[in-house]
């Protein structure tokens, strides 16, 4: 027998055949009958001899938890789906001479998933769900993503953050680069060196003090940058050593000029 004709015995019998609404499911006696591809009279003989002469499957039966007086029943309440599984695995496997191909096509179609599913799965069930379970799923779906959003802005802040951190070490590493580039050091106007130190200088200061930095720089064979000023037009750019050098002299001993008061970001 080929699963197609299998099909064909299922919706044929899929009326006798039910799942309640906890998913389990049982069978009338015909429609186990037909799964196994036996005569109906062998299993209601079956039931009928339970309780005064068990035959073989009765037995079998019997061993999983089913009472004798409960087979009885199973007539017209119709045949639980555990039992059903045991009927076909009887029929299939341990009915020596009435063993029939099509109870072994049964056991394999649902040996992996169980007869429970398989029948659920024949049928089209599902389990349904009530309305409080429906709301509680929204609610925790809603608290799903909400959980998310916020995972999702606490690493946008963390990734921020590592690049803010990232560009104040670039810009570090390019301080100290054009530190090393240059050797003579940072080159400053008088007025912007003056500022940056902390000191009050006139334009009279400023001129004599940009004379002794141009002498220091011709003296050290250093070149004289020249940028435009809004106040003065064009004034010399000098090196910080140069710079110091200058500031320094004429100084009280404890008035220290040095680049140390320079940070990074200037």
């Amino acid at each position: 027998m080929s699963q197609t004709e299998l099909a064909q015995i299922i919706e044929q019998i899929k009326q006798e055949i039910e799942v309640d609404a906890s998913g389990k499911a049982k069978a009338s006696v015909r429609a186990t009958a037909r799964l196994a591809g036996v005569d109906e009279k062998a299993i209601r003989n079956t039931l009928d001899t339970a309780e005064l002469k068990p035959s073989k499957l009765a037995l079998m039966l019997m061993e999983h938890g089913f009472q004798s007086a409960e087979l009885l029943t199973w007539k017209t309440c119709g045949i639980p789906d555990i039992a059903i599984a045991l009927i076909l695995e009887y029929y299939g496997f341990e009915a020596a001479r009435y063993c029939t191909k099509q109870a072994r096509l049964v056991c394999r179609s649902f040996n992996t998933i169980g007869i429970r599913a398989w029948i659920q799965e024949k049928l089209g069930w599902t389990k349904p769900v009530a309305a409080n379970e429906t709301a509680m799923t929204q609610i925790q779906l809603l608290a799903a993503i909400a959980q998310q959003m916020a995972e999702q802005e606490q690493r946008l802040l963390e990734q921020e953050q590592r690049q803010h951190e990232i560009l104040y070490r670039i810009k570090a590493v390019e301080v100290e680069q054009d530190r090393f580039n240059t050797p003579c050091g940072h080159k400053y106007s008088i007025v912007g060196f003056a500022n940056l130190q902390g000191l009050e200088i006139s334009v009279k200061e400023a001129g004599a003090k940009g004379r002794k930095a141009s002498a220091l720089c011709r003296k050290k064979g250093i070149e004289i940058e020249r940028i435009r000023d809004p106040r003065f037009g064009r004034v010399g750019l000098y090196p910080e050593s140069i710079l110091i050098e200058v500031f320094s002299a004429g100084q009280h001993p404890s008035a220290k000029i040095s680049g140390k008061n320079i940070s990074p970001e200037q």
